[in-house]
């Protein structure tokens, strides 16, 4: 089903699929998977290499042999690129018509349209985000809801600027084979924005911008670079068109801040604090090495506890240093009817970006419409009309390899509160990931797949370390985990059938004696 030699899509093609599966798409991800696709598997089996290292008592450290990329002070990034030097307030969702219309239009200065942890990747989320992209480019996304309330866009120059999150390079698009082999999801989102919509951003004076998740070192970051390259080369695009912003959000890339701002220098925008990813790679890490690395309950691991203090510091000491952009965390409450846990929450929040702003960071996240306003004022005290404080580089830190490491020092308990909180946040998560659904809203917060994985590392962690609940006294056992996971289904809204292949999903990833890489993973194979 496809004119491209050796590349075949297995399965139904979506509505107005060809739009973007383009030949000229299609030649790009058959071209990255035969020049890339090796090397990928070869990086992926470099995690699975490192993790067993830790396990036998290794640990995390600056790497010795890029130490002069380090020390080396002359090189920077590529400067700002149009409709990104000031990112004060970015929004970040999925890419479904009403939310592309909502954040576009949100007063945030980017959007992050996620392919990755706030889509699910069913085949018709991976081709309709890139269909409303499209539409969104050119201006015919408008539309009416069964409400009758109607969704246009204001104009281009009120418009949030487009920035892509492609899915890790750890998931697979099998809906795309190409020499019988399934090609990367990354690869795939990648080439069919850059294609399409990308191309059309280039003609609207901006460019095709990206968001590169779940890098575990700079190697993967050289990957994306020649992807980038290669991508331009095809197309006829000027090398350096393409920019794209990193998540430092797994604990083996927080060492290797500087060395992934060098690979990707000609092409990159910048690094983001992603706080849920990070806390998540930190269990995954360090799983089996005890208590060492064990945290309390996930809602009382702050921004200013000691590691996560030290890795804020280092992101911006070290885009400051090089040029880049420096992007804060997220803000995941949803404004709520109840003026109280508004007023509670929206107090958090302030506190939380005056934090960022006073650190140095040029910019943060929120996740709904609502908040913008809230972050950009925040932030315009700090910066006022400046669209950023790259200037500011933080020579009074001075971040050791100890101090990434330094997780037992973060207080907190383990509760019986936080264990059901995990339990039932991760079964609803899944539930709805299950059904089509990758950004879900659950007590007042938008939850993503970030969220879900910290929740069911944390259940695996305490279970696995026979942590001792300190409210109610219970030992974390396989029974206790069965008995609440019952109790908190019986909870949710509908029949508890419904819920049964979320809760064996989450059983299958927090309690097995093997622990899943991405809970994604076993959850996409279940998925058409």
């Amino acid at each position: 089903m496809s004119d491209v030699s050796g590349l075949e899509i297995v399965g139904d093609l979506p509505e107005r699929a060809e739009e973007v599966l383009t030949t000229a798409a299609l030649d790009l991800i058959a071209s990255l998977h035969r020049q890339l696709g090796a090397r990928r598997l070869e990086l992926l089996e470099a995690r699975s290499r490192r993790v067993a290292a830790l396990a036998e008592g290794g640990t995390l450290d600056f790497l010795p042999e890029t130490a002069n990329i380090r020390a080396d002070d002359s090189w920077r990034v590529a400067p700002a690129a149009p409709g990104l030097a000031d990112r004060r307030v970015e929004i970040t969702g999925p890419t479904d018509r009403k939310m592309t219309i909502n954040a576009l239009n949100s007063g945030a200065k980017v959007w992050l349209a996620d392919q990755e942890d706030a889509n699910t990747p069913h085949w018709s989320s991976v081709i309709g985000g890139q269909v409303n992209l499209l539409d969104a480019i050119n201006r015919s996304i408008d539309f009416t809801a069964e409400t009758g309330k109607s969704y246009a866009l204001k104009p281009d120059d009120e418009l949030a600027t487009i920035v892509v999150r492609p899915r890790g390079w750890h998931l697979p698009e099998k809906h795309i084979t190409v020499d019988g082999e399934v090609v990367s999801g990354s690869l795939v989102d990648f080439a069919l924005y850059l294609a399409t919509a990308g191309l059309r951003q280039i003609e609207k004076g901006l460019g095709p911008y990206f968001y590169l998740p779940k890098m575990e070192s700079h190697l993967e970051a050289r990957l994306w670079n020649d992807a980038f390259i290669i991508g331009q080369d095809a197309l006829g695009i000027p090398r350096g068109t393409i920019r794209a912003t990193v998540l430092i959000e797994t604990y083996p890339a927080a060492f290797e801040m500087d060395e992934i701002l060098y690979e990707l220098r000609e092409h990159s925008a910048g690094l983001n604090a992603g706080r849920w990813d990070y806390m998540f790679s930190v269990i995954k890490s360090f799983r089996t090495r005890g208590t060492e690395f064990l945290l309390p309950d996930r809602n009382s691991v702050t921004m200013t506890v000691p590691f996560m203090r030290a890795y804020c510091d280092l992101l911006v000491q070290t885009c400051h240093k090089r040029g880049a952009h420096a992007i804060g965390g997220m803000a995941a409450f949803i404004p709520s009817r109840d003026p109280e846990v508004n007023e509670a929450a929206f107090e958090k929040v302030r506190a939380d970006k005056t934090r960022e702003a006073t650190l140095g960071f040029d910019g943060s996240w929120v996740a709904h419409p609502g908040m913008v306003e809230l972050c950009k004022e925040v932030f315009t005290d700090v910066l006022g009309e400046a669209p950023n404080q790259i200037e500011v580089t933080r020579d009074d830190v001075s971040v050791t390899a100890a101090d990434l490491l330094n997780v037992a020092a973060t207080p907190g308990d383990v509760t019986e509160v936080g264990l059901r909180s995990n339990i039932s946040v991760g079964i609803q998560y899944l539930h709805a990931w299950l059904g089509g659904l990758g950004a879900v809203a659950i007590n007042n917060l938008m939850e993503d797949a970030a969220t879900a994985e910290i929740s069911r590392s944390q259940v695996w962690q305490w279970l696995h370390n026979d942590i001792v609940l300190a409210d109610s006294g219970e030992q974390v056992t396989r029974e206790l985990i069965d008995r609440l996971v019952t109790e908190e289904v019986d909870k949710l809204d509908g029949d508890a059938a419904d819920y049964a292949e979320a809760r064996q999903t989450f059983l299958d990833v927090a309690v097995a004696d093997d622990y899943a890489d991405f809970l994604t993973l076993p959850a996409y194979e279940r998925m058409p």
